[in-house]
């Protein structure tokens, strides 16, 4: 008998989505689905292979557990004490002989898996991060349901609720400790990350007025390409073409837009374009691209302070670094400060190619945030970036769109080339270049007509990239450095 959803989750009216998930030999239920009583659709969770009868078993044989974690009867030894989980699940694995026995090897391996994801993980929430269709994963409180946010059904409530405020803070506890982060009454905000790379932000009541709060964004499992982007009508093959014609030949660029809006995942497709013959060096707080692995690539991370205010690695710190590394290209995760910005304007202006994510709705508040606080950069030097590439998330259909693409003209202003029609779902070219064409054709030497040809020739492999559904952005690498070295016949 499957276990029962949490109390108020009953009476679906309509289910919109079924699928299972297989967490160390357990099988569990996704059901997501409509109810009249509430505004937003239901996610919810059971489990198939474990009886509700067993459930209620493994509960007793939990309070036993805790309770002698509790008074020292499971003794750990220095040595022990790195590798506690093993220590916990010979625990586990004596008090399920107890409770059940004659039980068979493979149904205690089952239920010992269980049991510490239960009470040594993050319990339910373990189950929501083996989701590859959820993207944030929020606890708001003990008093609601934890919220995610799925792929293709935005915002949902699922029936996973956390017992206690001090449970919470049970988790975000553990979570910074994995991680040499500590969250206090003192320090009652964390950033920090999972071993999975997952982010996680974390606040205690009374600064979360509601509650202790557990924000979780989820590391992609398979990192975006741009046969991905293309195929998701995220971005069509004519603004991926002059997106590659730009890194192809070395134009900086900044892919700007809101939280959630897709920066990243651009970021990472647009990393497909990189040649295999030159030294890449990205920068990020919490490593979330992944690049072909074909290319010369060193992935470098900011570290925050130890507690006693030491160790501190800063961006700023590992973009002057980068440029001791000999780089040929530089990416940044997220432009935020005013030093930052200047090093990496002045890396352009030495002929580095840098591509960097900037929180900004369009092409003109890209260049007001740039030459305005806390950034604040002289518009006079906007022109060694070439390109701006614009994501928008439409709040309203959950939809990630590229929303346009433009230039920047010499006095520092944007042109926009490329645009989307929201109405019509489609972007559409609004402008013709000039400034891309005139520092295309003084630093390579191709005329207007030959860069058209090439625009063609990469809208044919991008095309084709679609039809053959190659969307693992290794094999892409592999692709492109076919392209570069003249070899790609298709």
């Amino acid at each position: 008998m499957p276990a029962p959803a949490a109390p108020g989750f009953d009476g679906a009216k309509q289910v919109i989505d079924s699928y299972k998930l297989q967490i160390s030999g357990v099988v569990v239920n996704i059901k997501i689905f409509t109810k009249e009583a509430e505004a937003v659709p239901i996610y919810a969770i059971s489990f198939l292979n474990i009886s509700d009868a067993t459930l209620r078993i493994l509960n007793k044989l939990r309070e036993e557990f805790l309770s002698k974690v509790l008074i020292g009867a499971i003794q750990l030894t220095e040595e022990e004490g790195e590798n506690i989980k093993k220590k916990f699940e010979d625990e586990i694995r004596v008090l399920i002989r107890k409770y059940f026995p004659g039980i068979d090897t493979e149904t205690t391996s089952l239920l010992v898996s269980h049991v510490m994801q239960q009470n040594v993980g993050l319990g339910n929430i373990e189950i929501l991060l083996k989701d590859a269709n959820l993207e944030e994963i929020v606890v708001n409180n003990a008093a609601e349901p934890v919220w995610v946010y799925h792929r293709k059904h935005g915002w949902l409530k699922t029936n996973v609720i956390i017992p206690n405020e001090a449970r919470i803070r049970h988790y975000a506890t553990t979570i910074g400790r994995d991680v040499g982060k500590e969250i206090t009454l003192l320090k009652p905000l964390m950033d920090a990350h999972l071993m999975t790379g997952d982010r996680v932000n974390a606040t205690l009541n009374p600064i979360s007025s509601k509650g202790n709060t557990i924000t979780i964004r989820k590391f992609s499992e398979k990192p975006w390409s741009i046969t991905d982007l293309i195929v998701s009508g995220t971005m069509n093959t004519e603004t991926a073409a002059w997106v590659w014609l730009c890194v192809q030949q070395e134009l900086s660029m900044i892919i700007a837009g809101g939280t959630g809006s897709g920066k990243t995942s651009a970021l990472n497709a647009i990393a497909n374009f990189f040649p295999p013959n030159q030294r890449i060096i990205s920068i990020e707080d919490t490593r979330e691209l992944t690049l072909p692995n074909t290319l010369h690539w060193v992935p470098l991370e900011t570290r925050l302070p130890n507690p006693e205010g030491k160790g501190e690695v800063s961006m700023l710190d590992l973009v002057v670094n980068s440029l001791r590394m000999r780089p040929d290209r530089i990416i940044m995760g997220e432009i935020r400060r005013k030093a930052e910005a200047e090093v990496l304007f002045e890396a352009m202006h030495t002929g580095h190619s840098v591509y960097g994510t900037l929180h900004a709705n369009n092409a003109e508040e890209t260049i007001m945030r740039l030459i305005n606080p806390p950034i604040e950069v002289p518009k006079t030097v906007l022109s060694s970036l070439s390109a701006i590439l614009v994501q928008n998330r439409n709040r309203r259909t959950g939809f990630r769109r590229t929303l346009q693409f433009a230039e920047i003209e010499a006095n520092g202003d944007p042109k926009v080339i490329i645009q989307l029609d929201v109405a019509k779902d489609r972007l559409s070219q609004i402008g013709a270049p000039t400034r891309l064409l005139e520092t295309l054709g003084l630093y390579t030497g191709l005329t207007s007509d030959e860069i058209k040809s090439d625009l063609q020739n990469k809208m044919r492999i991008l095309n084709w990239l679609v039809s053959q559904k190659v969307t693992d952005v290794h094999q892409i690498g592999l692709i492109m450095s076919r392209y570069y070295t003249g070899k790609l016949r298709i």
